[in-house]
């Protein structure tokens, strides 16, 4: 039982950070702020995501 609690958890964190830097990448395209950094968060939220993806399938 406590295992799917925790496993719940890092979803949750998971989700938040895939969001917030989605957030971050999305407000310094409008704002145009830092430049080439901002596709850089983009291409790391991508990274991450395939990554949870192809754990996620793989658990099935």
């Amino acid at each position: 039982m406590e295992a799917k609690g925790y496993i719940e958890r890092i979803d949750v964190m998971f989700w938040t950070i895939i969001g917030l830097i989605l957030l971050f990448w999305f407000v310094g395209l409008i704002l145009d702020i830092i430049g080439k950094l901002i596709h850089i968060l983009l291409l790391v939220a991508i990274v991450i995501l395939v990554f949870r993806i192809g754990r996620w399938i793989s658990r099935k």
